[in-house]
């Protein structure tokens, strides 16, 4: 199968594709809403839930304009090369968690997107007063793979 074939049979079986896509298939987030598929020995990941979706979507975006500056980008229109939307969504989501349990300090993984972003909601009543200043920090200082020692 080539690429444009995979891409075109990709987004006909998945309307609905996870934002957060990378974290997940990365296993440093987990989501209740996630549909996980196989397509020609790839994992792809779904969402159930539009309404979660459109959560996710405005978080992700938000995050990635915030965080423009300390990825060193001037204008970002829609995902960035995989390392640095890695960065985004996984140091986003695990600085998230931090931010609202603190107790969850060594943790490298997110268990739920979905009840992490709907708890955010409830307690800052909008996804655009999040305490992004303090999720920057979280992307700038996530790293995907630890150093390799010399």
């Amino acid at each position: 199968m080539d690429e444009d074939q995979f891409r075109a049979v990709y987004h006909e079986i998945n309307e609905n594709r996870c934002v957060f896509e990378k974290a997940i298939n990365n296993r440093r987030c987990d989501c209740s809403r996630k549909n996980r598929f196989l397509l020609a020995t790839r994992e792809g990941v779904g969402c159930r839930s539009p309404a979660s979706l459109a959560n996710c979507a405005v978080f992700l975006d938000t995050l990635r304009q915030n965080s423009r500056f300390a990825l060193h980008e001037t204008f970002i229109d829609g995902p960035l090369p995989h390392n640095k939307e890695l960065k985004v969504q996984a140091g986003g989501a695990l600085a998230l968690q931090l931010e609202l349990f603190p107790a969850l300090a060594g943790e490298k993984t997110v268990q739920d997107l979905y009840e992490l972003i709907n708890i955010g909601l409830s307690k800052y009543s909008n996804i655009a007063d999040f305490p992004y200043g303090e999720l920057v920090r979280g992307v700038v200082h996530y790293e995907s793979r630890p150093k390799r020692g010399k």
